[in-house]
């Protein structure tokens, strides 16, 4: 069977394992959940096992660190896998939900109601636990997945995808075994094959770097949802309380470097920018972070002449420039209409805070930055379904036109209209 032939295969065993998933009960779809999140619990030695071969691969890979820890599972990350699952069960069923309801004057009853999109496939990298959040939310909304991960963790998602499987067919005989299918190929032609099969695929959402979403989008005949990069910034306006303003650009940058929603660019207000570029130097020193830096901000971090910093002077591409690492971009800016200038030129449209006592100036923040997320006094790692109550994140959108930020269930719903009539006809 060549390449063609396996990706159309699975493309119509996903679309018709989506229409036996239209019949299947919210208790039942619950319970599958329920029992899959046990499973994983149990297969833990297994799935590290796995996960161990992925990682080796990926260490010969030349992964950076960063990306070695986008990777890893573990007890804890396990456990956090098998707890979204439980979190998407106890989450209302977005399918059927009445959006809208009228009666016209002929009479005829017209209600607008949520329906799943049908065969959603998911192309991500390195993280295997966006193979049980994106199988168990379309899963839970009704959809069927085709998962496609990186050659560095294909071990982890297969066995994930299978203990997943496995169990609600365990508990439901009647669980549509490929309403999660993961591609066993490497061959990055198998993508184009699958996104030009619009007869059976209805979405595609990449997660990952630039470089994949925009190889995924430009390759793709069906709609794909998508966010290029996550050029996050924290701005430090001259009202804000320095303490929160340190912890949380910090929290920002430092805790998962290597994730859309971290911190690429600190700007701070040009009235406390030496106070606070001094006091946040040493943590930044400690956790080893580069600094590319405007000239104001590299002549204040210059006078801590004992503190090991990593300095180099930002170019004008580095404004723009996700790391996925421990980089970042210092600018100093004269207020806060520099700062949302700043974001709107160079940001990704993705998650941008700004810390400040001054109520005005947050509002004129909030208002004028044009992201999908934008905080007052608070970390651009909030942006994330199941910080948002959503339970696990099928993805985060950039884009104006339908889903924007964090996706959760009812992002992965569409809807259609019925008509209630007594023997109406149009005149």
């Amino acid at each position: 069977m060549n390449l063609t032939e396996q990706m159309t295969r699975l493309a119509f065993q996903a679309k018709a394992a989506s229409r036996e998933l239209g019949k299947l009960t919210t208790a039942q779809k619950n319970e599958c959940l329920f029992a899959m999140a046990d499973a994983l619990e149990k297969a833990g030695d297994a799935i590290k096992s796995a996960n161990a071969r992925d990682m080796e691969t990926a260490a010969q890979m030349g992964l950076s660190s960063a990306m070695l820890d986008r990777l890893k599972l573990d007890d804890k990350r396990i456990s956090s896998m098998a707890k979204g699952l439980r979190e998407v069960a106890a989450l209302p069923d977005p399918v059927g939900r009445i959006l809208d309801e009228r009666v016209r004057p002929n009479g005829l009853k017209l209600q607008k109601i949520s329906t799943p999109i049908g065969v959603v496939v998911i192309i991500y990298e390195s993280r295997p636990n966006v193979t049980a959040d994106a199988a168990s939310l379309c899963f839970k909304s009704g959809n069927a997945t085709i998962l496609r991960g990186g050659k560095e963790a294909i071990h982890s998602n297969q066995i994930i995808a299978e203990v997943m499987v496995n169990a609600a067919k365990k508990y439901l005989p009647a669980f549509p075994e490929h309403a999660i299918q993961v591609v066993a190929t490497t061959d990055r032609e198998a993508i184009k094959e699958l996104l030009s099969l619009t007869h059976y695929v209805d979405l595609c959402m990449p997660r990952g770097g630039e470089s994949l979403i925009r190889a995924v989008a430009e390759c793709s005949k069906v709609p794909v949802i998508k966010h290029y990069k996550g050029v996050c910034h924290v701005y430090v306006d001259a009202e804000a309380d320095l303490k929160m303003a340190e912890e949380i650009a910090l929290n920002a940058k430092v805790q998962r470097p290597a994730v859309c929603n971290a911190m690429e660019t600190l700007l701070v207000d040009k009235l406390i920018a030496k106070k606070f570029l001094l006091q946040i130097a040493p943590k930044l020193a400690e956790k080893n972070v580069e600094l590319r830096c405007d000239p104001a901000s590299h002549a204040a971090f210059s006078e801590l002449k004992a503190e090991p910093l990593k300095l180099k002077a930002a170019s004008e591409s580095d404004w723009s420039t996700e790391y996925n690492d421990y980089v970042l971009n210092v600018r100093v800016v004269d207020g806060v209409k520099e700062a949302i200038d700043h974001i709107n030129q160079y940001g990704s449209s993705h998650s941008d805070s700004i810390v400040t006592k001054n109520e005005s100036r947050a509002k004129q923040f909030l208002a004028e930055i044009d992201s999908a997320a934008v905080y007052w006094n608070a970390s651009t790692r909030f942006t994330d379904g199941g910080e948002y109550g959503m339970g696990a994140e099928i993805g985060i959108s950039t884009d104006k036109i339908g889903a924007r930020g964090p996706m959760g269930l009812e992002e992965l719903t569409s809807y259609k209209w019925l008509g209630f009539g007594t023997g109406q006809i149009r005149n």
